[in-house]
């Protein structure tokens, strides 16, 4: 019998390809190029060219932009929005301000305006109350407060407050930036200077503040661990501590640094976990400390004091603001 043929199976390699000639390639190439060419620029038909430029008319347009552009930017003048002229003059906050302006309880020049934009100008006369205002100058004024004493201007049950601690301080009318418990000791700020108590005292302001803290019970341990990882919420939100401190002979006396400025926060943290706060001070306000201060005196800041309080309040320095943003995220 003859053998039949061996059938071509699909296992066998294919023969390999040809590599084209170096002159297909070249003109491969040439081809892809000119095609980016086209794609980029254009038909290759219209041919690129160089600009020129007339440095004299370029010159004349951007310097006619400039000074259109500088009509358009409003000139600085010397008028004062009337809610922070009334502010400067130590007669309460730029929202309080508002109020009384609102209620026509303030003249310009003799006639009452109730406008809330209105610029005061530089010969404008200011009246509130029948009293003539006038810029004060700034005054800032450090109380280490003692207990018993209310943080307000006035009491209606006439009970004892802190204006009666620096009621000698200065001829300017001061009052208190943010405040501090009936029973609540330590560093206190008063200003006639409206913008800086509003930074200062609202709670995103980020102002530095270091408590020394007496429980009515020694601190669990299992407490100061949760207290340092912050895994506790309260009813506004989980408070940021940065920094806790626990006296390993006394666990009732308690460190602890906070940058919030929300209500009772102190009070509110350890009342969370079941204690109660028998003596809180405040012994660190915004780099600020109690050193030569006794209590129940006030001293005035120094010029030094006034430049970092400043700086970290944002109002001198735009660059801080980020860096509150960054606080303000991890909180």
């Amino acid at each position: 019998m003859k053998e039949k043929p061996k059938r071509e199976t699909f296992s066998e390699k294919p023969a390999p390809r040809r590599k084209p000639s170096k002159k297909l390639e070249e003109k491969l190439k040439a081809k892809k190029d000119q095609k980016i060419k086209e794609t980029v620029y254009g038909s290759s038909d219209k041919q690129i060219k160089k600009p020129v430029y007339d440095v004299k008319k370029v010159i004349s347009v951007a310097k006619k932009v400039k000074e259109e552009s500088e009509e358009v930017k409003p000139k600085k003048t010397n008028e004062v929005r009337l809610n922070k002229y009334i502010s400067n003059a130590g007669v309460c906050s730029r929202r309080e301000a508002d109020k009384l302006i609102a209620e026509g309880l303030v003249k310009i020049n003799g006639e009452v305006v109730t406008e809330m934009g209105y610029k005061v100008k530089p010969n404008d006369r200011v009246e509130y109350d029948g009293k003539l205002l006038k810029k004060e100058q700034y005054v800032y004024v450090l109380l280490n407060k003692p207990r018993g004493f209310i943080t307000t201007t006035k009491d209606p049950l006439e009970r004892k407050t802190v204006m009666q601690l620096v009621q000698n301080a200065c001829e300017e009318r001061i009052y208190p930036v943010g405040r501090l418990d009936r029973n609540t000791t330590g560093l206190l700020l008063f200003t006639n200077d409206g913008e800086f108590a509003t930074k200062v005292a609202h709670p995103s302001s980020n102002t530095q503040k270091i408590y020394r803290v007496e429980l009515d019970q020694p601190l669990k341990e299992e407490d100061e661990l949760t207290l340092r990882d912050r895994k506790f919420e309260l009813e506004d939100g989980s408070p940021y501590i940065d920094g806790l401190s626990v006296n390993e002979d006394d666990r009732r006396e308690i460190g602890i640094e906070l940058h919030s400025g929300k209500n009772r926060i102190v009070r509110r943290i350890f009342e969370h976990f079941g204690y109660t706060v028998e003596v809180l001070d405040r012994t660190v306000l915004a780099g600020l400390t109690k050193k030569d201060l006794p209590r129940g005196k006030w001293r005035y800041l120094s010029e030094q004091e006034m430049i970092s309080l400043k700086y970290l309040s944002g109002l001198d320095n735009k660059k801080k603001k980020s860096a509150r943003d960054k606080n303000k995220k991890r909180r």
